[in-house]
């Protein structure tokens, strides 16, 4: 008996809750799909003179023995860290971007056809430099000092921005300009009044500039004056996304 009034209990406290839940007013999210809205999507863009370069720079060194070849590859490095510091560049703007240690090997071929087992004949050491240069009147001649102090490897050049802010809410604005016109006119030709906005959606896409330059080892021995470079222009670009009711 005792068993049949908990499973009556039970069932009955379920089917309760179950209606609680049914009787609960639809979200306000859910309300909003159910209108007729106009979606429209909008992009501005917007261009700023870059004011930063950021330089990639590698020092590459090989010797018989590991040992040397890092010495030789430090010295090359610690030359072009005091260059990179009298052309002014802060300490916080030079990182190390890589650094590895291989050895070099030869393989030799037999009579037969068949190799001999390779056989290390030396050592390669490889540290890279991420530089940024923030006056770009400087960039030139630091890209010379380098080649000339050691810098082998590298040579890509990203012209960026410290502070794009002013750009982005540039693009931002004339993408949502772009938006609100679309939906003006898709109301006007469908005979509907845009009612409220139900939703703004952003996507942001940084610049990503393709490298401008490369310089080459050969360069580096004949290299009478600081390169010359062009920084252009970065664009900066936003998309938006906006949903407007039609009012009723």
């Amino acid at each position: 008996m005792r068993s049949r009034t908990f499973r009556h209990f039970m069932l009955a406290a379920v089917t309760v809750g179950g209606l609680g839940m049914a009787a609960l007013p639809a979200s306000a999210e859910t309300a909003a799909l159910s209108e007729a809205v106009i979606s429209v999507s909008g992009e501005g863009s917007a261009t700023l003179a870059p004011d930063m370069a950021v330089l990639d720079l590698g020092v590459l060194q090989q010797a018989k023995t590991a040992a040397e070849a890092l010495a030789a590859n430090n010295k090359a490095m610690a030359d072009v860290l005091q260059a990179l510091a009298q052309e002014g560049i802060e300490a916080k703007d030079m990182q190390t971007s890589g650094f590895s240690v291989e050895p070099q090997y030869r393989q030799d071929a037999r009579k037969d056809g068949s190799f001999e087992p390779p056989v290390v004949v030396g050592y390669q050491v490889t540290n890279g430099l991420s530089v940024k240069v923030r006056d770009l009147a400087k960039l030139g001649g630091v890209i010379d000092r380098s080649v000339k102090l050691g810098v082998n490897q590298g040579g890509n050049i990203r012209f960026t921005n410290d502070k794009p802010d002013a750009a982005i809410e540039e693009a931002r604005r004339n993408a949502m300009a772009e938006a609100v016109a679309k939906a003006r006119t898709l109301a006007e030709a469908a005979g509907v009044k845009l009612g409220r906005v139900i939703s703004i959606n952003e996507s942001f896409m940084r610049p990503m500039p393709a490298p401008q330059m490369m310089m080459r080892a050969a360069m580096a021995k004949d290299m009478p004056e600081a390169v010359p470079v062009a920084a252009g222009e970065n664009s900066y670009s936003v998309t938006v996304n906006v949903a407007y009711a039609i009012a009723q």
